[in-house]
């Protein structure tokens, strides 16, 4: 099959092509970042991004088909990124695939993108079901069973901020640049975690749920405290909290981990891996921490390329795919969903 993805959920508007009529390929990928626009703001302002994708997506969506050296004949199905997100983008994208799908009479899949998410250690090898999804992002953080194709098991959900937002924020407190975890995983580098004593929320308990709000608030405060004491914040200084709150962040993600991984070994014998899934997942620290701890616990450890763990269209074109080889495909009159969790009756 040959599907087209499209992905306008945030700020970054994408469009991908892919393939696996041999092995999967992804065969056209593009991404047109928004942080130029947004950058000013400090953050995402939902009116420019959505602006934004309908000034970009045509022309995307016209460079990756002639990338991928096809019309739009030859595709299999068109599939966009339908929830959760922010709701304007949802819509410029969802109607621009309607609309595709009607005048060239394919198959329409609306896809939900923590399911694209979850899926894409398939696209980028050879991953069997079931297996285990630590998805961590800017606005969600859970560990996930994924049995298979639509069948999810929610272990444990941030009780309230995402860990992607905890780095943003606390960048943000810290005068970093825009956007806030990258540029957080940079100062971290040179900076010594041992400096600053930061809370770990949650560490040592049972269950698999995360909290990172009273981090955030802890770094506010020894922020605050030190301008009081000495003035701003210097370089060094900046480093090492830096450090402090990736190596907290990372602590609390491994704590609940190592709980989920002892739950999915003991109910899904035949578990093949543990996968790291979302934006925050490219982290090299983090994605280290969890190729120890699954080695330790005797499970394989598969992490998508960073390019697809950050929003992309690449994977939305893959759930897609996945869902269309099951016969699986949605009406024109399919919504978009700002809220929609990955397993019913849990928090989006």
């Amino acid at each position: 099959m040959i599907v087209l993805g499209i992905e306008t959920s945030c700020d970054e508007t994408a469009v991908a092509v892919v393939d696996d009529r041999a092995l999967p390929q992804i065969r056209a990928d593009l991404v047109h970042s928004q942080l130029a626009e947004h950058r000013p703001y400090g953050g995402v302002v939902p009116e420019i991004a959505a602006r934004a994708h309908l000034d970009h997506l045509d022309a995307l969506i016209g460079r990756a088909l002639a990338d991928a050296k096809i019309t739009v004949a030859d595709l299999d199905g068109i599939a966009a990124a339908t929830g959760p997100g922010l709701i304007g983008g949802l819509i410029v994208g969802s109607m621009a695939a309607k609309g595709i799908a009607w005048a060239a009479q394919k198959p329409f899949v609306a896809v939900n993108h923590l399911e694209a998410h979850a899926l894409a250690a398939r696209l980028a090898g050879n991953i069997d079901f079931p297996y285990l999804v630590l998805l961590v992002s800017g606005g969600h953080t859970e560990l996930l069973v994924c049995a298979g194709i639509g069948r999810y098991r929610q272990l444990g959900k941030s009780r309230d901020d995402a860990a992607g937002e905890a780095f943003d924020k606390t960048a943000k407190l810290l005068g970093l640049d825009y956007p806030g975890g990258p540029a957080l995983e940079r100062a971290a580098r040179d900076g010594d975690p041992q400096r600053f004593a930061l809370p770990r929320p949650m560490l040592g308990r049972a269950g698999c749920d995360f909290s990172f709000s009273g981090l955030k608030t802890a770094v506010r405060q020894v922020a605050l405290d030190m301008d009081a004491r000495a003035g701003p914040l210097g370089p060094q200084d900046v480093a090492d909290l830096a450090a402090a709150i990736e190596m907290a962040i990372c602590d609390c993600l491994i704590d609940r981990t190592a709980n989920a991984l002892a739950l999915f070994r003991r109910d899904y014998p035949a578990g093949t891996a543990l996968v790291a899934a979302g934006g925050v997942a490219a982290n090299l620290r983090l994605r280290a921490r969890l190729a120890q701890l699954a080695e330790s616990t005797g499970i394989a450890f598969v992490a998508p390329p960073p390019t697809l763990c950050t929003d992309n269209a690449a994977m939305i074109a893959w759930a897609g795919l996945e869902r269309l080889r099951l016969g699986l495909s949605d009406g024109l009159d399919a919504r978009v969903h700002p809220r929609w969790p990955l397993v019913a009756g849990a928090a989006g």
